[in-house]
C-alpha cells in the first residue's frame, strides 16, 4: 500500500512579498537577481506605542523593492527558524542571512530626537569571504512627514546596492513605498503584519481585526484589502478571501497579487476550477512578467490539468526570476517522479528544496515517498523522522513511517500505528485514515500472536 502522499497547502502570502503596482518589463531579468532578507528595523529605543514603525519600514522596503526584478526577497516566515526576537541584532541577522543564502540583509535602527524620527538604514553585504556592514545616509522624518520619508528608503537601498534603475522604475518604486497617505491606516496595517508574523491562529485572528480597521481608516488602501483576503484564506474563509481579493482588483486593476491569490483559490476549489486558475495566474503574469509565485501557481494549475510539460516549463520560468524558491523545487520533485518517472531528477529537486529550506517538511515527505517506492526503506524512515523533528504532530509522517516499518520491523510498526491513532483520532480530517490505521494495527497484532 502506498503512503498517503503529501498535500498541497496554501499558506498566508508573506507581507514582504506584496507589490502595489505592476511592471510591463521584458520577461527575462536584465540584471542578476539579488537575494535580499528584510528585517524589521530596531525600534527598541522608541516608546512602546511607536515601535510598530520598525515593521512599517520593513513593509515599505518590501513593497518598493519588489517593483524591480533585480530584487528577490526571502520570505520572512523563514526567519522563524532563527527565533523571533523583539529586535534583530547584527549577529543574529548576519547568521540568518548566511543560513538562507541571502546576498544582502536590510535592517536598521530608529531613535527619537524631539519631534523628529531619525532612521539609520544599514545593510549586510554577504560575500563568500564574510559579511560587510554598510551604513546608509540617515533619514530624518519631521512630525507629519513619516510616510513620505519612508517612501524614499527603497530607492536608497537600490542605489547603495548599485542596481540600475530607470526613471520610470524609480517612480514606480517610490509610489509603491507609499501605499496609503493615512498614518493611522498604515500603523494598523503594520500592527497586523506583526500579528501575522507570529504564524499562529491567534495571530491571524488579531490581524483580521487590525487590517479591517486599517481599511476603515483608508477604504482605498489596496494592499490592506489584499492582505485581509490572504489572512481569511489562511483561516479557511474562502468566500471572505475571494471578496477581499476582488475588492482589491476593483480598486486597482493593475495590482497582480489578488489575481494570483484568486488563482490559488480556484486551484484549491472542490469544483476543480483549473481553467479559471490558469486564467487568473496568466493575468497576474501579464501584469508583472517576473512574478515568480504566479509562475509557480501556473505550473501547479497546468499540472492539475495533466499538462505536465507546460507545468515544468512554468516552474523553470519561476526559477529564472527566483532561483532560491524552495517550493518550486518541491513542485518539480513531485511532477518529475509522479508524472515523468524520473527518479534521480525528482530526488535532486527534493534535496535542493530541503537545502534551501530545511524546515520545508513537504519536501522531506515527498523525498521519503520516492525512497519508499524504490524500496529504500531506511532512507524513507530517515526523512519521515526529520519531518517529525520539525513537526512532532505531523500525522502524515507518522502514518507513512508506520507503513514502512511494516516491511522491515513489524513491532516498530505497531508502535507507530498506536502513536498515529492516538494523535489523529481527535481530528475529523483524519477519520478515514484512522480507520485504515486500525485495520493495519489489528492485522499486525494478529500476525505477531500467530
Amino acid at each position: 500500500m502506498r503512503g498517503r502522499g503529501w498535500r498541497w497547502r496554501l499558506g498566508v502570502p508573506v507581507l514582504g512579498s506584496l507589490i502595489v503596482l505592476s511592471l510591463s518589463l521584458d520577461a527575462a531579468p536584465s540584471v542578476k537577481p539579488r537575494i535580499v532578507l528584510i528585517a524589521p528595523f530596531d525600534a527598541s529605543a522608541l516608546d512602546r506605542e511607536e515601535q510598530w514603525i520598525g515593521e512599517a519600514i520593513a513593509q515599505v522596503l518590501s513593497l518598493g523593492l519588489a517593483q524591480h526584478p533585480a530584487f528577490v526577497e526571502i520570505e520572512r516566515s523563514r526567519l522563524r527558524a532563527y527565533g523571533q526576537p523583539e529586535a534583530w541584532g547584527e549577529a543574529a541577522l548576519s547568521q540568518a542571512a548566511r543560513a538562507v543564502r541571502a546576498d544582502a540583509a536590510l535592517f536598521g535602527t530608529m531613535t527619537r530626537r524631539s519631534t523628529e524620527l531619525v532612521i539609520q538604514p544599514r545593510l549586510f553585504d554577504v560575500k563568500a569571504t564574510g559579511v560587510e556592514t554598510v551604513q546608509l545616509e540617515p533619514v530624518v522624518a519631521p512630525e507629519g512627514e513619516l510616510l513620505v520619508k519612508l517612501a524614499g528608503l527603497p530607492m536608497a537601498y537600490a542605489r547603495t546596492l548599485k542596481i540600475p534603475v530607470t526613471p520610470a522604475e524609480t517612480a514606480r518604486i517610490e509610489r509603491a513605498g507609499l501605499p496609503t497617505r493615512s498614518l493611522r491606516a498604515f500603523e494598523l496595517f503594520a500592527r497586523g503584519a506583526l500579528a501575522l508574523q507570529r504564524g499562529t491562529q491567534d495571530g491571524n485572528e488579531t490581524a483580521v481585526d487590525l487590517l479591517a480597521r486599517a481599511i476603515e481608516a483608508d477604504p482605498n488602501f489596496v494592499v490592506a484589502h489584499y492582505t485581509l483576503g490572504a489572512v481569511h484564506q489562511a483561516l479557511g474563509n474562502r468566500w471572505k478571501a475571494a471578496a477581499q481579493f476582488r475588492a482589491s482588483t476593483q480598486l486597482d486593476a493593475a495590482y497582480p497579487e489578488p489575481f494570483k491569490a484568486l488563482g490559488d483559490l480556484f486551484l484549491a476549489a472542490p469544483r476543480r476550477l483549473f481553467d479559471q486558475a490558469v486564467e487568473a495566474y496568466n493575468k497576474a503574469i501579464e501584469l508583472r512578467p517576473f512574478y515568480a509565485d504566479a509562475h509557480v501557481g501556473l505550473g501547479d494549475a497546468r499540472a492539475a490539468k495533466g499538462e505536465t510539460d507546460a507545468a515544468i516549463a512554468a516552474y523553470q520560468k519561476a526559477l529564472v526570476f527566483n532561483p532560491v524558491n524552495p517550493k518550486v523545487y518541491l513542485s518539480l520533485g513531485k511532477i518529475y517522479y509522479s508524472e515523468k518517472g524520473l527518479y534521480y531528477e525528482s530526488v535532486n529537486a527534493y534535496k535542493k528544496a530541503i537545502e534551501l529550506d530545511a524546515q520545508l517538511v513537504e519536501a522531506r515527505m515527498g523525498l521519503g515517498e520516492v525512497y519508499e517506492e524504490k524500496g529504500l526503506y531506511k532512507e524513507a524512515v530517515d526523512e519521515y523522522k526529520r519531518v517529525i523533528e520539525v513537526d512532532n504532530a505531523h500525522t502524515g509522517a507518522l502514518y507513512n513511517m508506520a507503513l514502512v516499518y511494516e516491511k522491515i520491523d513489524p513491532k516498530e510498526a505497531i508502535t507507530h500505528w498506536e502513536r498515529y491513532i492516538q494523535l489523529a483520532s481527535p481530528l475529523q480530517s483524519e477519520k478515514d485514515w484512522v480507520d485504515v490505521a486500525r485495520q493495519h494495527l489489528r492485522k499486525l497484532k494478529g500476525q505477531i500472536k500467530e
